[in-house]
């Protein structure tokens, strides 16, 4: 991966959802290649129940940016401290099916043990990179949102895990600008409006 690219990357913002909130797209290296490191949501929360998902949330008031939002949820989720985390720039934000812009900030952080905070994450998971760049673990299918018109669902299955949805489009965004990948433009299929993004 050429993480600079990503520090030299210009992001598009988004600023007229209803909500905002940060991600960290966390790099390890290890000797075997680079890996990212991925939540996987507690089952009983409101807002994607069970997706795999990077550390972070909705801004709070006390947050005095959106980079002090990743950090404090990155904490409160993983128990990462913002001394241990480098930050590599910015991904395009993107908006979601619950009406929030999210911000995705790249940081490289150490190879150790993170604990998940039981109330939000199930689990945490370092799928390689090498692994999802592996075409035969990728798919899409294209859908008719209610709101959002023509959409792209980008699908990773990795280590017996499934990255998709919003986290799926900044690992796309990441993958193609860090490496030689890009998603395929040939669509495996077309699904009809799912009834769980009106």
């Amino acid at each position: 991966m050429d993480l600079g690219r990503v520090t030299d990357n210009e992001p598009r913002s988004v600023t007229d959802e209803e909500r905002d909130a940060a991600v960290l797209v966390p790099v390890v290296e290890r000797e075997d290649g680079p890996y990212l490191l991925f939540t996987k949501r507690a089952d009983h929360l409101g807002e994607h129940p069970g997706q795999m998902s990077f550390p972070g949330g909705g801004r709070e008031p006390q947050d005095d940016d959106l980079w002090d939002t990743a950090l404090r949820e990155a904490n409160e989720e993983i128990g990462l401290r913002p001394d241990e985390v480098e930050r590599v720039g910015r991904l395009d934000d993107i908006r979601t099916v619950t009406n929030y812009s999210v911000t995705p900030f790249v940081v490289r952080i150490p190879d150790r043990v993170y604990e998940p905070d039981e109330r939000e994450v199930a689990e945490i998971a370092l799928l390689p990179v090498s692994a999802m760049i592996d075409r035969k673990n990728y798919e899409s299918e294209r859908r008719d949102h209610p709101h959002y018109g023509d959409i792209v669902i980008h699908y990773f299955h990795v280590d017996g895990y499934t990255v998709w949805g919003a986290t799926g489009r900044i690992v796309v965004q990441l993958l193609e600008l860090t490496t030689e990948w890009s998603a395929p433009e040939r669509i495996d299929r077309f699904v009809d409006t799912d009834p769980d993004l009106r």
